[in-house]
């Protein structure tokens, strides 16, 4: 099916690495032309440029003059933003709308390289690189409901798209879903080293733990029913799981080792944001 897309210019993408790069796709997965899309990128990889010319998009080692983007996609690591962002002003016109998925990099920070213009602050996560990530977003006044739909229907490739209130809410998603995906890989060790420990050869241990928690996050994904009522399903009472839900859910069990893991990751996300 294709994607509307009713841009006052091109979507410029600046970085097509590993997010940047899930993002052309998606995109032109969604049947976005490829000559309505330009890349900048000094070394794209072999299968990007393969990417970019296969489907008729334009490619640049810098930003071009005279153009005005529509929409101007910034998807570079964050500590490369204020190298990245002063030669790009040129490219931003009175229609253009901004939108940054690099961490850490605050509206004001882009405004003061880019000038006053509409701009989204996005933190999508990792899964996004194969299409099941999640998206948290934030649109400063200057957006326009119709650039807001234009923005959604762009970050929307990688899976849903939450928009939040404040800017600061933004710290809060990163610590949760942003930086989520490591904490359930760090999971996936912890229950793999404790089968270990209760006598499974190590590559068995971690078979089960990564094949369960992989079956578990796809049933969470299909089924209607809400965390809290696919957990009851699988604990009889009196039984193993419930055995074992007696310790994680204990007061000192994995709520509050989560209240103080988010916090942290919130504080850090604020302080690099400065």
């Amino acid at each position: 099916m294709t994607m509307t897309v009713n841009a006052a210019g091109p979507i410029v993408l600046v970085g097509a690495g590993n997010m940047g790069g899930a993002m052309l796709a998606g995109w032109l997965k969604s049947g976005i032309p490829g000559a309505n899309i330009l890349v900048i990128d000094p070394g794209p990889s072999p299968a990007m440029a393969k990417l970019i010319a296969d489907n008729g998009a334009r490619h640049e080692t810098a930003a071009p003059a005279d153009l005005k983007a529509g929409v101007l996609f910034l998807a570079v690591k964050p500590q490369m933003m204020a190298t990245v962002l002063p030669p790009l002003k040129g490219l931003v016109g009175p229609e253009t709308v901004i939108v940054s998925v690099a961490a850490g990099t605050t509206l004001g920070f882009m405004r003061s390289h880019l000038g006053d213009a509409a701009m989204v602050r996005a933190m999508p996560n990792t899964p996004a690189m194969i299409g099941r990530g999640v998206t948290g977003a934030f649109a400063n006044a200057a957006v326009s409901s119709d650039q807001r739909d234009l923005v959604h229907n762009l970050l929307k490739v990688s899976g849903p798209v939450e928009w939040v209130e404040t800017e600061a809410d933004i710290d809060a998603v990163t610590a949760v879903s942003g930086s989520g995906p490591a904490y359930v890989f760090y999971l996936v060790e912890c229950m793999a080293e404790a089968g270990r420990k209760a006598g499974l050869q190590a590559d068995l241990a971690m078979r089960l733990a990564r094949e369960t928690v992989a079956g578990a996050g796809e049933l969470l994904h299909q089924s209607p029913d809400d965390a809290s009522k696919l957990r009851q399903n699988v604990t009889s009472p009196g039984g193993t799981t419930a055995a074992a839900l007696n310790i994680l859910m204990a007061d000192d069990g994995m709520q509050p080792l989560f209240d103080k893991a988010i916090a942290a990751a919130r504080k850090r996300a604020e302080e690099l944001a400065g």
